[in-house]
């Protein structure tokens, strides 16, 4: 079945990558949801103090927000074959991805330049795990972002080759998982802050 000449996205929910997708994002959510429990419990058990996050936190939360924001029109692009648009997103998320990496390792620099390092207290330790884990990911998707941007340069010089490139269902639905991915990446952190500032108050 098609949509405007396009296959639609539905056919494609049982398409392999997807499952491997949304297998992926299961096991993150049950990592994540297992380290933050771990977190509550030995705070309990151990008596420790919460941590508190920096308010480098806060602005790589929205770096995300405005990386998801990027992945959406860099979407939006495709679907209306926008070359220029696209590429250009593409290009946006990158660095906003890079500035992300690059201010999540200058708030660990501050957390050690303010004598808050890793043996300072239980607590803490989970605070560097925890986000290194989440960074970890977010390195992980790095390269596919630039493989769809090189392959959108390099691809897409000429009016026939922009039309191969946006009619090719596979890579339209990689553009969804990939999209999909960097906004469950962006919502997971939104919650470990939001965690991480609960446990602070509370």
């Amino acid at each position: 079945m098609t949509q405007n000449g396009r296959t639609t996205e539905n056919e494609f929910i049982f398409h392999p990558s997807n499952v491997m997708l949304f297998i992926l994002l299961f096991g993150l959510s049950a990592l994540f949801l297992a380290l933050t429990v771990s977190y509550i419990y030995t705070r309990v058990t151990m008596n420790v103090p919460p941590v508190r996050i920096p308010m480098l936190f806060i602005v790589n939360t929205l770096i995300l927000l405005g990386s998801s924001y990027t992945m959406i029109l860099a979407k939006r692009c495709y679907q209306e074959d926008d070359t220029e648009g696209y590429q250009k997103q593409l290009k946006y998320t990158i660095w906003l991805s890079l500035l992300f990496m690059a201010m999540q390792s200058f708030a660990w620099w501050w957390l050690f330049s303010h004598n808050i390092g890793l043996g300072t207290s239980t607590t803490t330790g989970y605070l560097y795990l925890i986000s290194f884990v989440h960074l970890a990911h977010v390195v992980a998707g790095l390269p596919f972002l630039i493989l769809f941007y090189h392959a959108a340069k390099k691809r897409m010089v000429d009016p026939v080759t922009v039309l191969v490139y946006f009619s090719d269902p596979e890579k339209r639905l990689k553009l969804r998982l990939l999209t999909i991915y960097w906004h469950f990446l962006d919502a997971l952190w939104i919650y470990l802050v939001l965690f991480f500032g609960i446990n602070y108050l509370v």
